[in-house]
């Protein structure tokens, strides 16, 4: 489930609705017109049809025939698995979305024994906080690059993973302490966000390759620089995933 919407399209579909309602309205306000006769108020509704109808095709016309492919760099991003593993999986996750915890908890330990810890797939984490609705998103995010710092950037992003509920500071600082963290250096790197402009980054990236929710996922064979596949929207289940690199497999 996507976690926020196409805002222009959104905002589109009201008025397509709004359409044949306004219609109506004149039809019934034409005997109060009297500039207004039955039979033009027909004839707006019917015009108003054709607009509607004209407007559902242009949408169904610009619709996307398949999945959007994506191109990644990803030299110098935190990685799990083989480096010469054959496929790549990209998160762009927002630690604080609940639809990102979902797949934390509930398919990722999967997929890591299944496939990363195997040498099948690579694993890599980008960031993609939505402050505007989740505003301990881009705190955590550059916690996470903070505890790399430490070499403890798996571990953490675990922790905060886990529990989105728990990302103010006053949490983050729990969790540095809990993982033997020096945790005057780890606060200082937050309190100077360090890596903002580094999450910032991830961020038009994204934005770029058209991932408008989260967690979205680019998932396809993996190249010298990086990835060349296809996104994946939402807090899938472990089976499409395992029907995903299926079918890459098939496709070698």
């Amino acid at each position: 489930m996507n976690h926020f919407f196409r805002y222009a399209g959104f905002a589109a579909l009201p008025l397509v609705f709004l359409l044949p309602l306004t219609a109506q309205n004149s039809k019934k306000d034409s005997k109060k017109d009297a500039g207004i006769t039955s039979e033009q108020a027909e004839q707006i509704l019917d015009e108003l049809r054709q607009i509607r109808q004209l407007l559902q095709q242009q949408a169904e016309k610009n619709a996307p025939t398949g999945p959007a492919r994506a191109k990644l760099d990803l030299q110098g991003f935190q990685m799990l698995g083989s480096k010469v593993a054959p496929l790549t999986l990209v998160e762009f996750t927002d630690y604080q979305c609940p639809f990102c915890r979902q797949f934390h908890v509930t398919v990722f330990n999967e997929l890591k024994k299944n496939y990363i810890d195997t040498g099948k797939v690579r694993f890599y984490s980008r960031d993609l906080p939505l402050d505007s609705l989740h505003p301990n998103a881009m705190r955590a995010a550059q916690a996470a690059r903070c505890a790399a710092d430490q070499d403890q950037y798996w571990k953490l992003r675990d922790l905060m993973g886990a529990n989105p509920d728990k990302l103010d500071m006053d949490g983050l600082l729990a969790d540095a302490t809990s993982l033997k963290m020096n945790v005057g250096a780890f606060k200082g790197c937050l309190d100077t966000q360090k890596y903002k402009e580094a999450v910032q980054t991830d961020v038009l990236e994204a934005m770029k390759i058209g991932a408008e929710a989260t967690p979205t996922f680019v998932l396809g064979k993996s190249t010298p620089q990086g990835v060349d596949g296809e996104l994946m929207v939402g807090a899938q289940p472990y089976a499409e995933f395992v029907k995903a690199i299926n079918k890459l497999d098939a496709a070698k």
